[in-house]
C-alpha cells in the first residue's frame, strides 16, 4: 500500500451528521493539497461515493478538521469542509453545528485539550465563520463519556448530553445579521428573509412555492420543479447577500417554512442546499430561532416575534430540535443540547494528490 496515502482518522457522529475528524497537523498545509485529499477520501464525483468512506449523502460528507487554536479565548481551531458527492468540490463556506458536536470529545481524546472535571468546558474557534462555540463535553473518570440518557431526533438512542452554546453567531459569513439590510424583502416575487446568524439562509413561506411545508424529505426531493425553483431564488439571494456567484457553493440554504402541526413553535424543511435535510442543521436552528425573535421577518410575521430569554421547538422532518436564546451582555446567545460517538479510528487511505484537479 506504499502507493497511497496513509492519515491518521477517527470516524465520528455529530449530531445528526457524520464523517471523518482529522487533525490538522496531519493533512497538508496547502488548501489544494489538502482538498484533493479530503476528494479522494471520500470518494467524490460518484452518487454512491462508492470510491471512498463517504455515505453518498450530504448529512455523511462531511469533515472536521482540528488544531491548537491560532486566536486567543479559544482551546481548539475546528475547519469544517463540506464535501460534495456528486461533484470534486470541496466547499469550507459553511459552519457545521452537528458535526460541532463531535468536536469537543475528539480533541479531548486527541490530546488538545484536558480534561478539567465531571465536565469539560472547550471553547472552538469556528475558523469558516471567525466564530466561537463553547462546548460542554461530559467527561466523568477522566475520560469523554459517550453513554447517558440524551436523545436527540434524528439519531436511533440516546447518549451523553452535550452543551453547544454559539456565542455571538450574526453574520457568520458576510459580518451582517441581514446582509441586504432589511428583514424582509422580495425576490421573484416571493416574501423572503435573507439571514446570516450560524448559517446564511434564505427563509421563505413553504406555501409561497405551492407546498404545505409538511411534506416528507423523500417528497420534497423528488419535486424537480420545486428544487429548480429554489436554487433560482437562492442563487438570487446569494448576489443580493454579497456573497457573488454561490451556484457552487452551499450557502445560502433555502429554508421553507409554516405554522407547527404539532406542539412546535415554527416548523421547517431545511435544503443542503439541492436536498432536503433529514432532520435539521444545527446551525440552521440558531438561524431560524433568532429570526424568529426579529420583528419584520418572514418567520416573525408567520409565528408572531418571540422575545427571549425563550426556549423555541422547531419541528423537522424527524420531530423537533429546541433552541434556547437568551440576551447576555446585549448580544444574543443560543444554546442546543446534541450527542456525539466515536465510531472508528485508524487510518484511512488517499490516492496520492498529483492524480487529483482540484474543482474547488
Amino acid at each position: 500500500m506504499n502507493d497511497l496515502i496513509r492519515i491518521p482518522c477517527a470516524l465520528m457522529r455529530g449530531g445528526t451528521s457524520k464523517g471523518p475528524f482529522f487533525l490538522a497537523s496531519d493533512l497538508p498545509s496547502d488548501p489544494a493539497f489538502r482538498d484533493q485529499i479530503l476528494l479522494s477520501v471520500m470518494g467524490s464525483g460518484h452518487p454512491l461515493q462508492i470510491d471512498g468512506i463517504g455515505g453518498g449523502n450530504p448529512v455523511t460528507s462531511k469533515v472536521a478538521i482540528v488544531g491548537p487554536a491560532s486566536i486567543n479565548g479559544a482551546d481548539v481551531d475546528y475547519l469544517f469542509a463540506q464535501v460534495r458527492v456528486d461533484q470534486q468540490i470541496v466547499d469550507i463556506s459553511p459552519n457545521c453545528g452537528n458535526m460541532l458536536a463531535a468536536v469537543g470529545p475528539f480533541a479531548i481524546e486527541a490530546g488538545l485539550v484536558p480534561v478539567q472535571g465531571p465536565s469539560t468546558l472547550i471553547r472552538i474557534h469556528n475558523v469558516n465563520t471567525g466564530k466561537l462555540i463553547e462546548a460542554e463535553v461530559p467527561t466523568p473518570n477522566g475520560s469523554v463519556s459517550y453513554l447517558g440518557d440524551a436523545a436527540i431526533d434524528g439519531v436511533p438512542g440516546s447518549a451523553a448530553p452535550i452543551a453547544l452554546t454559539f456565542m455571538d453567531a450574526a453574520g457568520a459569513r458576510t459580518g451582517q445579521l441581514f446582509p441586504t439590510g432589511k428583514p424582509n424583502e422580495v425576490i421573484d416575487g416571493v416574501s423572503v428573509t435573507c439571514i446570516d446568524c450560524a448559517m446564511p439562509m434564505i427563509l421563505l413561506e413553504a406555501e409561497a412555492l405551492g407546498v404545505s411545508g409538511f411534506e416528507t424529505a423523500a417528497e420534497l426531493n423528488g419535486n424537480k420543479a420545486l428544487l429548480e425553483r429554489l436554487e433560482s431564488l437562492r442563487i438570487a439571494a446569494g448576489e443580493r447577500m454579497g456573497m457573488g456567484d454561490v451556484s457552487n457553493q452551499v450557502i445560502p440554504k433555502p429554508v421553507l417554512i409554516s405554522r407547527p402541526r404539532a406542539d412546535g413553535d415554527i416548523s421547517v424543511r431545511y435544503f443542503m442546499p439541492h436536498q432536503c435535510h433529514p432532520s435539521l442543521a444545527t446551525t440552521g436552528a440558531v438561524g431560524i430561532a433568532t429570526a424568529c425573535i426579529t420583528e419584520n421577518t418572514v418567520a416573525s410575521r408567520l409565528i408572531g416575534t418571540r422575545k427571549p430569554p425563550v426556549v423555541l421547538s422547531i419541528e423537522h422532518p424527524s420531530g423537533h430540535l429546541d433552541v434556547k436564546l437568551q440576551d447576555r451582555n446585549g448580544k444574543i446567545v443560543a444554546g442546543i443540547l446534541r450527542t456525539a460517538r466515536r465510531l472508528f479510528e485508524g487510518h484511512v487511505f488517499a490516492k496520492p494528490v498529483t492524480q487529483f484537479v482540484c474543482a474547488a
